[in-house]
Order: C-alpha cells, then sequence, then structure tokens
C-alpha cells in the first residue's frame, strides 16, 4: 500500500524475506557466482580450467561456489574414477536459463558502466569540497 507525500504509515512493499526475487539475487549477486556461470556457458569443464579463466578467484572460493551452484541446482558436477579424478562441471538446464538474463547484464554493463564511473568521479569531486 502506497501513499503520496502525506504522513500516513506506509506498509512495506519489498520483503527480503518474501521476495523470490532478493532470493535469486542472493544466488547470482555474488561476483564469484556469475564469473563461474559465465565460465561455464560454453559447456563442460575441469576445476582447473573453471580457476585459470577466472582471474583472483582461491580455491576456496571455487570450491564454495560450485558448491553453492551445485546446491542450488545451476551446475552439474561429474567424477569420473581415475588416478587423479576427473571432475568436470557443466550448467545444468535451469543453470543454463541464467545465461540470457546475465548475458543481458553484461551488455548493460559494457555499455553503461563508463557512465556509472563518471557519475561516481563527478559524485566524489563535488563531495570533497565538503
Amino acid at each position: 500500500m502506497k501513499t503520496s507525500s502525506s504522513h500516513k504509515t506506509v506498509q512495506p512493499d519489498i520483503s527480503i524475506s518474501e521476495c523470490s526475487y532478493s532470493k535469486v539475487l542472493e544466488i547470482i549477486a555474488n561476483k564469484w557466482s556469475a564469473l563461474v556461470i559465465y565460465a561455464l556457458e560454453d559447456g563442460i569443464i575441469r576445476y582447473g580450467e573453471i580457476s585459470r579463466r577466472i582471474d583472483g578467484i582461491s580455491k576456496k572460493m571455487l570450491t564454495q561456489t560450485l558448491r553453492q551452484l551445485e546446491r542450488d541446482g545451476l551446475v552439474q558436477r561429474d567424477m569420473t574414477p581415475a588416478v587423479p579424478p576427473i571432475v568436470e562441471y557443466s550448467l545444468t538446464k535451469l543453470g543454463e536459463s541464467l545465461l540470457e538474463p546475465l548475458s543481458a547484464l553484461k551488455q548493460w554493463t559494457r555499455t553503461n558502466y563508463s557512465l556509472v564511473e563518471l557519475a561516481r568521479s563527478s559524485f566524489d569531486q563535488a563531495n570533497e569540497k565538503e
């Protein structure tokens, strides 16, 4: 229930605990999750290759991210018994369905991030004087 500029009590219409959108953001808003999904967009890939493709990710963070994405049903982990074991990762159908919205976000970033940086710089310069 929204009100105009009057001083009535306004009930929240956005809830972190109940909004499914915020729950999905918990999954993909993590920078590593999105980057792992991008690394898997071309198909089946081994752990070491994912690690090499994502600059700056630690082994611990990559393992945690892959496990969480697997738990969320976005990534499939397949292990082939060998010495050493062969572990491969791929996106599930559900994970593949995220590629389109993430690609749109990637395109928005390419088009607009320079404007975000300019706005930040202008804001910082204006607030330096305070």
